[in-house]
């Protein structure tokens, strides 16, 4: 009797008999109070019907996949918005907060989600395959096609996957209140939430990202999200009236991100063709950087992340003023050491001085190393310079690599990309200037590439002062570079600084009579009173947004 009543009670509380077919109001709560406490009293040992016990499996895997492809759509865009916009911290802090809002949003919605929840949790599945799938791709090929709408377009893809997801886990957890006590649902639900977040937080970085690429991490993970539609089409057969249409349906997503993640490879080619003047000859995504190689005619051109780092044309007039003055002035250097310029190009130069009997380079990268050693048109732009028996090549950390490093070095060269991030920046602070010093011999120089006096004069200045702020004494100059035009170096060292005339059988720019003058500088380039970068300022990132976006406008 008391089994009999507790499956009418259930199937009270379910909505299966209405009030008033078997029940008065009063006796409708009765049977729900008595079916409260037959639950009460259920045994601990009751065993759940083996369908029921594989069902909640499945949706509690199915929250695992969720939170994986939810993260997943939230890395990829935030990755993206930083390769192509710069400034990681703004760009991951500004896309986490509208995903984390749209969440929110998405969670309040589903209190509106009334009726027919399974086919519900389909269709949502589906729609967040096909916008979180696709966003990496259309927002790529909106950059480099409509770069005016793109912030929009960006934050109001995330919005939208965000209130998606959103829905999600709420209608999970009401499909499975049924199988679960309510203590059991949420730590179930949420424990799985989390390890799946965990999961992509470390795919991500270190295999999906360098090896598949954004694009088709985001197809990759739209994939998984309509198989979660198609397992629930199976495990809620019986109770979907609508099941052959949300089978087409969850069939016909399938194929189009399958083609998508098919042609994910000529699609981003045809897209980035859009972006750059010139035919793409090589292009990679490495954990660290988006590498692109253009060729028009005889000019080479790199591209990181969207920033040129130089052209064939005229690279050796930047590489020459980088390393000439500088070493020139240093008859008796034996040992050089290069941070960045993994191009190898300021390590062609070095190796102009017979007297230099090592050159350290150390590359965080050892795409871009393997790159300029192996790709025959590059490596003669640079000499083979990265085979020379007197180069030693370390792909590391440079700010690590200094801490570990016990070595001591007459010239140092730093040749990192300008700061407009702030992975980038720390690399222009004070503590990583300090690394620098300790490094050097007592004669010995720094040459530092410092961006542009002219357009970015503020943040030329600030790398003055901030190396002049761990000790150093310091001679600014510049250089007039085609590509990018006035450019700006800083020497450093312990002594004041005096010119030496190069050799000019080394030169191809520089000369004796010109080089004086490029320690001069005019008035509009001038020095200005500004900020020293410290790592808990960053004072340079913000004077090089600042003023770069006054110029791109």
């Amino acid at each position: 009797m008391r089994w009999w009543r507790w499956r009418d009670a259930e199937a009270w509380e379910s909505g299966g008999c209405e009030k008033g077919e078997l029940f008065s109001q009063k006796q409708g709560l009765a049977w729900a109070r008595i079916s409260s406490l037959a639950v009460r009293r259920r045994p601990a040992n009751a065993k759940t019907p083996v369908a029921s016990r594989s069902m909640r499996h499945a949706l509690l895997f199915s929250v695992f996949v969720i939170a994986s492809c939810g993260l997943a759509y939230e890395l990829v865009a935030g990755a993206l918005s930083s390769y192509l916009l710069g400034d990681s911290v703004t760009q991951f802090s500004t896309v986490i907060g509208t995903y984390l809002f749209a969440m929110g949003a998405g969670s309040w919605l589903s209190r509106y989600v009334t009726r027919d929840l399974f086919g519900a949790f389909v269709r949502i599945e589906l729609l967040v395959g096909l916008l979180g799938g696709f966003s990496a791709l259309g927002l790529f090929v909106v950059f480099t096609w409509l770069a005016a709408p793109f912030k929009l377009l960006l934050y109001l893809a995330v919005f939208g996957v965000g209130v998606l997801v959103g829905l999600e886990i709420p209608l999970v957890m009401r499909i499975l209140k049924r199988e679960l006590a309510f203590r059991d649902l949420v730590s179930q639900v949420l424990t799985f939430d989390y390890l799946g977040a965990l999961a992509v937080s470390l795919l991500f970085p270190l295999a999906l990202a360098p090896h598949l690429g954004l694009v088709r991490t985001g197809l990759l993970f739209g994939l998984l999200n309509v198989a979660v539609a198609l397992w629930a089409l199976h495990l809620f057969r019986d109770q979907l009236p609508g099941r052959r249409w949300l089978a087409v349906q969850s069939w016909g997503a399938a194929a189009l991100l399958a083609g998508g993640l098919a042609g994910a490879g000529e699609l981003t080619t045809l897209a980035e063709g859009q972006l750059y003047a010139d035919q793409i000859v090589h292009a990679e995504t490495t954990p660290y950087q988006r590498i692109v190689v253009t060729r028009w005619r005889d000019d080479l051109r790199l591209f990181l992340n969207g920033n040129l780092q130089f052209s064939a044309h005229d690279e050796y007039r930047y590489h020459e003023a980088l390393v000439h003055p500088g070493l020139a002035a240093l008859p008796a250097a034996r040992r050089v050491l290069v941070l960045g310029g993994g191009d190898g190009l300021a390590v062609r130069e070095i190796l102009k001085y017979p007297g230099v009997e090592s050159v350290t380079l150390v590359d965080l990268d050892p795409a871009m190393t393997r790159l300029f050693s192996t790709a025959p048109a590059l490596v003669a732009l640079n000499g083979g310079a990265l085979a020379a028996p007197r180069v030693r090549i370390v792909n590391a950390d440079a700010a690590r690599w200094l801490e570990d490093s016990r070595e001591h070095f007459d010239f140092i060269v730093v040749d990192f990309p300008d700061p407009n991030n702030f992975a980038l920046g720390k690399l222009y602070t004070s503590a990583f200037y300090r690394l620098l010093e300790k490094r050097l011999s007592a004669n010995g120089l720094i040459v530092v590439q410092a961006t542009s006096p002219f357009y970015a004069r503020q943040s030329f200045w600030c790398v003055v002062a901030t190396l002049e702020d761990v000790g150093l004494r310091t001679a600014p100059y510049h250089a007039l570079v085609p590509s990018f035009g006035e450019w700006g170096f800083i020497l450093a060292g312990r002594r004041e600084f005096a010119p030496v005339a190069v050799d000019p059988a080394k030169t191809r720019f520089l000369t004796p009579d010109m080089l004086p003058g490029l320690f001069a500088f005019p008035a509009d380039m001038g020095r200005l009173e500004v900020e020293v970068n410290r790592l808990n300022n960053q004072a340079l990132v913000r004077y090089f947004e600042t003023e770069w976006r006054r110029v791109t406008r």
